[in-house]
């Protein structure tokens, strides 16, 4: 219930927000199980949100950081475009809302029927209220391009990399945009599959919209609004104050990719953060400018990264929403690397140096917080894609790692790390939806960097393509070990074999049916001196 300042009593919050985030987890459910690529239905490559009026995040669901933390600038985009109730907008445009192009965001309106006392709207001709938006953003397994799957190592231009889309209704008042869907669907591979794809996006929109109606009906439209912006007033207050507790001053780091596909030359990527009473500010300046290969960012993505470092160095059980944004700037000149400008190449950017801007932004925080700031993880998605020319399969993958050594823990094996978080596919799925056979899939032992605690040991997966196919890698760590702190050793770097033999950590080949594929990824790096671990010191 509301007081008669509008205020929401502790109790009614706390009921609201886990209710909010039901929705959005609810909307996540709905798209797993509605979806027909493995990426989406196995892997859970997929994120889902819930945003007020004013394009404010309210809820999230436990999904994917480089998805949810940038989700915010398409909802952005769509409000430029006059939503109404009724429509669905669809958009995949790194420039203009997005992140990469596989990445393809719905965005819906949420316009709930007046509630049963009849209220009328603004103008009093009981039209409906955009209230909310409901947005999911998937990870399809092929939206076009040079090469199947759609993340092509060698790309030099976003026109390469797939089809790109503005925000476009898909749906414009409740009526399906037919020729719309049409033309997305004809510069696909698969198109079945993608059709499926979109359709059980949708479907998750719509349960957004119908279990925010049901809210209202238990709590009424005034207080269930009330509680958007007190859930994140509450979260912003949380994060302040967290903040606060970190010492004032300005931090310093920089690391390097390991080039941009197109050339092997490092590419820095350099970090200011400044820490000021209750406020982070994080400045790029110096980074490399955008490069020719597609390992360019967007400032959306980069701003997701950092997101998701201070959200790990502060208190994790602050409800996730717009509250623990507001606390936070982030800068990157135009035309860099972290803030390119089209029509620069971005597949990887979102995968790979999303993962460095992770890395680089702890590694600068350490001395503020030296016992939260683990040891470097693997630092990379491993990214594998394997598909056909002729459309009939596209297989994705983002391989897990070392996770870097804590100052109380080791780190954990073969683990998703930084800005993703999905699953593996398991290997009955993989088999039995693609031309695939797994050879090996296991821990790569000895992997993880030796301390104290030690770091997380890498996996090896080798995969044997059963008919002609082209694959495509973009992997990191594969020269420039993940490092170990206050005195604990380097993982292991990563490596990328075909038949035997080594291959660029970016690469993209056509292979023969009975080529195999193998992708050994990097260890943690360990965290203090080696020679302190105990003898039969437990591993977490």
């Amino acid at each position: 219930m509301t007081d008669a300042s509008g205020g929401i009593d502790p109790v009614t919050l706390e009921v609201l927000r886990n209710q909010l985030e039901s929705v959005a987890e609810e909307m996540g459910q709905t798209l797993i199980r509605g979806a027909y690529s493995p990426n989406i239905k196995e892997r859970r490559d997929c994120s889902t949100a819930l945003f007020d009026a004013d394009g404010r995040m309210v809820a999230q669901a436990e999904h994917i950081p480089v998805h949810l933390g940038a989700i915010p600038a398409a909802v952005a985009a769509v409000h430029e475009h006059d939503p109404q109730p009724g429509d669905v907008f669809v958009l995949n445009d790194p420039f203009t809302g997005g992140t990469h192009l596989p990445d393809v965001t719905m965005v819906s309106p949420i316009a709930p029927d007046r509630d049963e006392a009849g209220s009328e709207g603004e103008n009093g001709d009981g039209d409906r209220e955009i209230v909310g938006y409901a947005v999911s953003r998937a990870h399809h397994a092929d939206v076009g391009g040079m090469t199947p799957g759609s993340m092509p190592a060698g790309a030099e231009e976003i026109y390469q990399e797939g089809l790109r889309l503005p925000p476009t209704r898909l749906v414009a008042g409740g009526e399906p945009q037919t020729e719309v869907r049409s033309l997305v669907l004809a510069n696909v591979r698969n198109p079945d599959e993608r059709r499926a794809d979109l359709r059980a996006q949708q479907a998750a929109n719509e349960r957004a919209e119908k279990r925010l109606a049901d809210l209202f009906d238990d709590h009424g439209r005034e207080t269930v609004l009330a509680g958007f912006d007190a859930v994140i007033d509450y979260s912003r207050e949380r994060l302040a104050d967290e903040i606060a507790a970190l010492p004032d001053g300005t931090y310093e780091a920089t690391d390097v990719l390991e080039g941009d596909g197109v050339t092997d030359e490092d590419v820095e990527i350099r970090a200011t953060v400044t820490i000021e009473d209750e406020s982070i500010d994080v400045d790029f300046s110096g980074t490399a400018a955008q490069v020719a290969g597609n390992l360019n960012a967007p400032l959306s993505v980069a701003t997701s990264a950092v997101y998701f470092v201070v959200r790990c160095l502060t208190d994790p059980e602050i409800p996730p929403n717009h509250g623990c944004y507001e606390p936070v700037s982030v800068s990157a000149p135009e035309g860099s690397l972290l803030n390119p400008t089209a029509p620069a190449a971005v597949v990887g950017g979102n995968v790979e140096t999303s993962q460095r801007v992770t890395d680089v932004v702890f590694t600068a925080l350490a001395e503020a917080a030296p016992d939260r700031v683990p040891a470097q993880g693997q630092g990379t998605m491993n990214n594998l894609t394997i598909g056909a020319r002729d459309g009939s399969f596209a297989y994705y993958e983002t391989i897990g790692g070392g996770f870097g050594a804590r100052a109380e823990r080791d780190g954990m094996d073969g683990v998703q790390v930084g800005m993703t978080n999905t699953l593996n596919t398991p290997v009955e799925s993989l088999e039995t939806e693609y031309p695939l056979r797994v050879e090996r899939y296991a821990l790569r032992e000895g992997s993880g960097g030796r301390g104290r605690h030690r770091g997380g040991e890498g996996l090896e997966r080798s995969v044997t393509v059963e008919t002609p196919a082209t694959v495509s890698l973009l992997t990191e760590r594969r020269r420039h070990a993940p490092k170990g702190v206050a005195g604990g050793e380097d993982g292991a770097t990563g490596e990328n074999l075909i038949d035997g033999e080594a291959v660029p950590a970016k690469t993209t080949v056509d292979v023969d049916a009975g080529t195999t594929v193998t992708v050994r990824t990097p260890g943690g790096g360990g965290h203090g001196d080696p020679d302190d671990r105990g003898d039969g010191e437990a591993d977490d």
